[in-house]
């Protein structure tokens, strides 16, 4: 009997041991292959796309892009099905308008501009190289105040106001060449349309950008490394500030950045505590009145808005897709499965080091939040919903966190009969977790059902 436990330790050693090897093995190629992916995305744009671009030698102050498992490749492919899922969230930015030929920039010194067109989203992608901005051409307040201090103020003076010339790049043609705008009228509808937003600033930005010769084009200050420009409009609000993450993450991807970019903000909206986010997500944070003159960009790239984002848009339009494991979707592509909402939602969490990549439920226990999620750190409260194998919450802001949850978490909606909106039930879906919501007749929940509700779902779960 000795002997055979002691050969049958000896298999489930060895057994152990090669699983464990396996695993290092699968991970490592992982991990090899997103690196080389986003290496090989990294030479073309800077020396085949935009070889005006001089690579910057020495250390990076950029944040690398951390290894999550729902990734896939952003590199574009041309049969990119119109209205599928991934034209929604990934890379449907198919159509590639040269506006300044990076050919001309390796020739004369000039800037290149291109802009990425979404027949899907109707939005586009823009970026440059060799791109200045003149904040005193912008109107807008400073931005970054405290709340306290600028209470009164209206959300109109928060919103740029861009003359032209507020944004500048460099044509070819020497010092004698005139000025002259990038683009006309005609362009922006095509490529930049208003659609349903009231004010389009980011459309206005790139109608604000001028062409300027060699003598004219002059910088205070380079920024070295990849720059997102983003304008925002309800930046307080969990929600749309999502859509504005989303929309910088996917900027970051289409253009194939090798690592995090920094952010700057067009906008004078004040601090507030969503801005624990945007710093963990990017290299760092400023905003565009905080520069103390010109300044110019060896890599821009100008964010969609958040409402042209799939997560705004899906409120008004019918977005066919449905969460599915990016190993899955690896196996098997399927136009009407995504799993860019749950790589996103790792991206998140692995920005404040919370991995969050398997659940950690070992027994059945209950965490109430009793009121106090709002006034716990941004790192604290994605931890608390990668925690939770059930999130319950009345429909708000705050339960667009699901966007962080961990596969086989369950939601429960409470809903009033005055806010009946399918925010979180799209979320649910496109992410694939289980969705149940408690719908009431008016503004008031029972406890007793709501109590009843959960145990049924705590008991599905074995608990």
């Amino acid at each position: 009997m000795n002997k055979k436990h002691s050969t049958l330790l000896k298999i489930l050693l060895a057994l152990f041991a090669l699983n464990s090897i396996s695993l290092y093995l699968y991970f490592s190629a992982s991990n090899h292959s997103n690196h080389q992916h986003l290496v090989e995305n990294h030479r073309d744009t800077t020396e085949e796309s935009f070889p005006g671009i001089i690579p910057r030698r020495g250390p990076h102050l950029s944040k690398p892009w951390p290894i999550i498992p729902s990734y896939l490749p952003w590199s574009l492919t041309p049969n990119v099905v119109l209205k599928s899922c991934e034209a929604y969230f990934g890379n449907g930015f198919t159509r590639v308008a040269d506006i300044l030929s990076a050919k001309a920039a390796v020739r004369s010194g000039s800037s290149w501009f291109r802009c990425h067109y979404s027949g899907t989203l109707r939005s586009s992608i823009c970026e440059g190289g060799k791109v200045r901005m003149d904040p005193e051409k912008i109107k807008m307040s400073r931005g970054g105040e405290k709340l306290e201090d600028v209470i009164g103020r209206k959300e109109e003076e928060e919103l740029p106001e861009f003359e032209d010339g507020a944004f500048e790049v460099q044509g070819e043609g020497g010092a004698m060449l005139k000025k002259k705008k990038l683009v006309g009228e005609e362009f922006l509808d095509e490529f930049l349309p208003v659609g349903n937003v009231f004010r389009h600033t980011m459309r206005e930005l790139i109608r604000s950008v001028v062409v300027v010769g060699e003598n004219d084009f002059t910088c205070q200050e380079w920024v070295e490394e990849p720059t997102l420009l983003v304008t925002r409009y309800e930046y307080a609000n969990l929600f749309h500030t999502e859509t504005d993450w989303y929309s910088a993450y996917v900027s970051s991807r289409v253009t194939g950045l090798p690592n995090r970019p920094h952010l700057v903000f067009v906008d004078g909206h004040c601090e507030t505590q969503l801005e624990e986010t945007w710093k963990a997500l990017f290299s760092s944070l400023r905003y565009a009145k905080n520069f103390s003159g010109p300044v110019c960009f060896r890599h821009a790239i100008f964010s969609p808005l958040g409402y042209e984002t799939p997560l705004f848009k899906g409120l008004t339009e019918k977005i066919n897709c449905h969460g599915a494991s990016a190993h899955d979707l690896w196996q098997s592509p399927d136009d009407q499965k995504t799993a860019r909402l749950s790589e996103f939602g790792e991206m998140i969490g692995a920005a404040f080091g919370l991995p969050g990549w398997a659940s950690n439920h070992l027994e059945c226990k209950v965490n109430l939040i009793n009121g106090l999620f709002a006034h716990m750190s941004m790192k604290e409260q994605v931890r608390a919903i990668q925690d939770a194998s059930v999130i319950i919450g009345a429909h708000g802001a705050g339960l667009t966190h699901i966007v962080s949850a961990i596969p086989n978490t369950v939601i429960l909606e409470i809903i009033s009969s005055f806010f009946r909106r399918p925010h979180f039930q799209l979320i649910a879906q496109w992410k694939g977790l289980e969705y149940h919501a408690i719908n009431l007749d008016g503004s008031h929940a029972n406890p007793g059902v709501v109590i009843d509700r959960l145990n049924k779902i705590m008991r599905s779960l074995g608990c």
